[in-house]
């Protein structure tokens, strides 16, 4: 896979367990050293859409985390691969 990890976050957000969520992804992909785009799906509608594009749900909600046109997972997905030692394969990296 030669595509970029892309992190889907929202700078609005009310909830702060979202808010906690985005900012230990941040968090664990610095630490590992793995590069990221950030995109701000509450700063541009094109954003949101292309976020609900790659995940395949017209519903969903940041944090979401792709790896270039191809989707990972959510928050929850994240967290138990790096429980399971195993973000690398997570993230196609």
């Amino acid at each position: 896979m030669s595509g970029k990890v892309t992190l889907y976050i929202s700078s609005v957000v009310s909830n702060m367990e979202v808010r906690k969520q985005q900012q230990r992804i941040k968090d664990v992909l610095s630490g590992k050293k793995i590069e990221f785009d950030e995109v701000d799906v509450s700063a541009d509608r094109e954003n949101l859409t292309r976020m609900r594009e790659v995940v395949g749900d017209d519903k969903a909600l940041a944090p979401q985390i792709a790896n270039g046109d191809s989707y990972c997972g959510n928050y929850e997905a994240f967290d138990m691969a790096v429980e399971d030692g195993a973000l690398n394969e997570f993230l196609k990296v």
